[in-house]
């Protein structure tokens, strides 16, 4: 059974792999990922080894609360950037105070009531910034060291809590001074809640796509009971329920029209920007508009059934899970705040014991990189330490990889691509090839009237006759003839003495005259012959449909599933960026090569049996290509599995999507390109994040351990850290719509 749980009170990496690793360790926990960013978790698990309420214990024994609402709406993310800027502006107000104190002391080496009054006024507004705007920092670390997995909250009570009690501390010890630490403590928090305030921000717009998602579905629906209308909360709707829709309104859920008719904006379903017009008897869509008519419609899919929360699970689905490149970092994080811990005593030691080869290193720093030489002796040990403990960041690790994955995933749901996991956005980046599969993929899947030449009479007379003898066939290829004659508003003359051959063609008489309409074999059997060749070799991939009447061929229509029109602008593109492009049919090698040389692709590979594809996709991979499939049937689904990406056409079956790695949802075959540069572009903000947040953290920790940064700009700098790896996914927005 698989389970998503919201959490709060995690703060940082730290929280969320604590969360992960308790959540592994319960008995019949199969998978389990915590996705900081969207402070959520994601657990697969045997129900009957394990119950939700093991699986919410181990979270909030940890200090965390479980949510009531898995994701976070945009009301509670709102809510928590205002408590987030109330602590923050709490937080300045009492620091403005302190630096009033602090900037005579630093800059004039003067005082304003005094040096011993300055330090304990600096001390008391230091304290109450910690039980006013920051307890909630305080709480999250002591309930983080009782459970036993140290936290980033840990490191910065410490090193608040240390730069308090040097004032006490000073009364015992003379060659510290009071005044130069006591105002610390609310500086460094005022510069972490500041970041806090602006990180929750950042995360905000990195998960606006699923709230987008989330917030698209209607809240009420007008359900009929003994035929008359009754507003009903959406949860209350059952399948089977007759529904009304009225203009301007939201469709409920997924249905079936049984009465009226309308015009629908289906965009947030499928991205097409055009209207569709749905009749008696078409399905609907939950969540999309009903722009002007008035309908009836019976739920066939209801909750979590619906398209749009299958759309929502995908999306969620791979914004949880992680990509190989994230397990570096997954490692880092689990033994960060211990081992920072560990290297503040070693520091702090190292002043004590080695204190001028520690003050010579510094110094050479410095003459390098000018920043501020260290205080000597105790007061060097103690800057060192606590700039040691603030400065060091696993946030920007933590989030670095999911951020980025957010805003990656949501993009694509926003243009129609579904991404099932962040594995196959990975993979998609280093494809080199793609098969196609021919009918319903490249093709529109609706055989058409392509070309028609005569031999005897005008275009127009003989479809005439052809349309009065197929009028009533619901056959794929009568229904082609039919469509085009009545796109030319052709009336379809009566038909007597019809009689249909079954695989082979049909006759009957109009007007007193008989008439035959089939393939050619069994025209030729009847006694006809071709005085004349067909018109038209290129449309050798097309079927051929021939009108006969007495004892001679009136004419000939080419019958063929047409290409999509934007097929060979899509295949070009490919070829563009390097990918080799491969067609795949059953058709026999000379027509499945008249059309891919419509559409300009590279190879074919005909006469394959539906059985045989997964096979042909497996003979590609062991020749060293990176292949992703794309298909839409049920007999794709086993290649789209074997492929390293599987792409399911989302006008296709539910095995090819349930398949896939990635479906597109309205079939466009444009996507597929914008899938690779979105794969592109997402692994590049990744590479830029792990790159900022490792570099940060290699350069600062030492630059801090030997006491060339006061613990104040280390805050700024650990604070600056977690938000320009949001703030540099939520870049990709812009990025990937210059790409376009």
């Amino acid at each position: 059974m698989q389970l998503q749980i919201g959490i709060d009170g995690m703060h940082c990496a730290s929280c969320s792999a604590n969360v992960e690793k308790s959540l592994k360790v319960l008995p019949g926990v199969v998978s389990a990922h915590v996705n900081l960013a969207l402070e959520e978790a994601q657990v697969e698990y045997d129900e009957r080894k394990l119950d939700q309420a093991r699986i919410f214990k181990s979270i909030t024994d940890l200090g965390f609360k479980v949510r009531d609402s898995v994701h976070l709406g945009e009301d509670e993310q709102i809510q928590k950037m205002q408590i987030a800027r109330q602590r923050m502006s709490i937080s300045w107000v009492i620091t403005g105070l302190v630096l009033i104190l602090m900037i005579p002391h630093m800059f004039l080496g003067s005082s304003i009531f005094g040096h011993t009054v300055d330090a304990w006024l600096m001390f008391a507004l230091s304290l109450a910034s910690m039980i006013i705007a920051a307890r909630h920092v305080y709480r999250s670390a002591y309930k983080s060291l009782i459970s036993k997995s140290a936290n980033m909250d840990v490191l910065i009570a410490l090193g608040t809590i240390s730069s308090l009690m040097v004032a006490p501390l000073s009364l015992f010890v003379k060659n510290i001074q009071a005044q130069d630490f006591a105002g610390i403590a609310a500086m460094i928090l005022s510069f972490h809640l500041t970041g806090r305030y602006l990180e929750s921000r950042a995360k905000g717009k990195a998960s606006q796509a699923i709230r987008k998602l989330m917030s698209l579905g209607a809240k009420t629906a007008i359900i009929l009971v003994d035929n008359e209308e009754q507003e009903v909360p959406i949860q209350q709707i059952q399948r089977g329920d007759v529904f009304v829709v009225k203009p301007g309104s939201k469709v409920p859920t997924d249905g079936e029209i049984v009465y009226g008719s309308s015009t629908l904006d289906e965009s947030i379903a499928t991205g097409e920007s055009l209207p569709v017009t749905r009749n008696v008897g078409d399905p609907v869509l939950g969540a999309t508009v009903n722009l002007d008519g008035y309908f009836r419609a019976q739920a066939t899919k209801v909750g979590s059934d619906t398209f749009l929360a299958q759309v929502i699970r995908m999306v969620s689905e791979a914004q949880h899970s992680k990509v190989p490149i994230q397990l570096l970092a997954d490692k880092v994080t689990a033994i960060f705040v211990p081992a920072i811990m560990v290297l503040a005593i070693l520091v702090f030691t190292a002043w004590i014991v080695f204190p001028a080869f520690m003050t010579l290193i510094a110094a050479a720093i410095n003459s390098i990189i000018p920043l501020s030489l260290p205080a000597e002796g105790l007061a060097a040990a103690l800057m060192a330490t606590i700039a040691t403990l603030v400065i060091a960041c696993p946030c920007a690790l933590g989030l670095a990889t999911p951020t980025a994955l957010m805003v990656g995933s949501g993009l694509g749901a926003q243009r129609g691509i579904l991404i099932r996991n962040s594995e196959a956005l990975q993979r998609m980046k280093d494809v080199d090839t793609v098969l196609f599969d021919k009918t319903g993929t490249l093709t529109k899947g609706k055989p058409e009237l392509v070309k028609q030449h005569s031999f005897k009479g005008t275009d127009q007379q003989n479809l005439s006759i052809a349309y009065a003898l197929e009028a009533k066939s619901e056959h794929p290829l009568a229904n082609a003839i039919n469509s085009k004659a009545e796109d030319m508003n052709l009336k379809a003359t009566p038909v007597e003495g019809f009689k249909a051959t079954f695989g082979k063609g049909i006759q009957g008489e109009i007007e007193g005259k008989k008439y035959f309409l089939g393939n050619f074999a069994w025209l030729e059997s009847l006694g006809f012959a071709l005085s004349s060749g067909s018109s038209d070799a290129s449309f050798a991939y097309a079927g051929k449909i021939y009108l006969a009447s007495e004892n001679s061929i009136l004419a000939e229509f080419f019958v063929a599933d047409t290409i999509k029109e934007e097929a060979g602008d899509v295949i070009k593109t490919l070829h563009q960026i390097g990918v080799k492009t491969i067609m795949m049919s059953g058709d026999n090698a000379a027509t499945a090569r008249a059309i891919a040389d419509l559409c300009g692709i590279d190879e074919v590979i005909a006469n394959v049996l539906p059985a045989h594809k997964a096979k042909k996709v497996q003979e590609l991979q062991k020749s060293g290509r990176v292949v992703a499939m794309v298909g839409d049937g049920i007999n794709d689904a086993p290649a789209l599995k074997q492929a390293d990406i599987g792409i399911a056409m989302g006008v296709g079956t539910d095995i090819a999507i349930e398949a896939s790695d990635i479906t597109i949802l309205r079939g466009d075959l444009h996507l597929i390109p914008t899938a690779l540069r979105l794969s592109v572009k997402t692994f590049a903000k990744i590479r830029q994040n792990l790159f900022w947040a490792f570099f940060y953290n290699l350069v600062a920790i030492p630059l801090a351990a030997f006491g060339v940064l006061h613990p104040v700009i280390a805050e700024m700098a650990m604070a600056l850290s977690s938000v320009t790896v949001v703030s540099n996914a939520n870049l990709l927005k812009r990025s990937f719509a210059k790409s376009k």
